[in-house]
């Protein structure tokens, strides 16, 4: 058995736990200037959350702004916390 396999279902939860967290950190913190696309980050109540997501959708549509939600998680209070990330002009 190799030394970096885990050895119990904790062990394997934290590690893929910890694999989830780095990942959504680097897309949150990834300079836009990388990669081209604009983005925000808000935090809302679910269904201001839900009706800002509706909105950007609405205008700057997905099939030319390439328009999605990037990163969202429920935080302890019930808001959410959530990122828009779009292409900032359509040809």
């Amino acid at each position: 058995m190799r030394d970096d396999m885990p050895q119990t279902p904790l062990d394997l939860a934290r590690r893929l736990g910890a694999r989830r967290d780095a990942r959504a950190h680097a897309r949150i913190s990834q300079p836009a200037e990388k990669d081209g696309f604009r983005r925000e980050t808000f935090v809302l109540p679910r269904d201001e959350a839900r009706a800002k997501a509706t909105e950007w959708f609405s205008d700057w549509p997905r099939a030319a702004y390439m328009t999605e939600v990037e990163f969202w998680r429920e935080l302890s209070d019930g808001r959410i916390e959530f990122t828009m990330r779009r292409l900032p002009t359509a040809d």
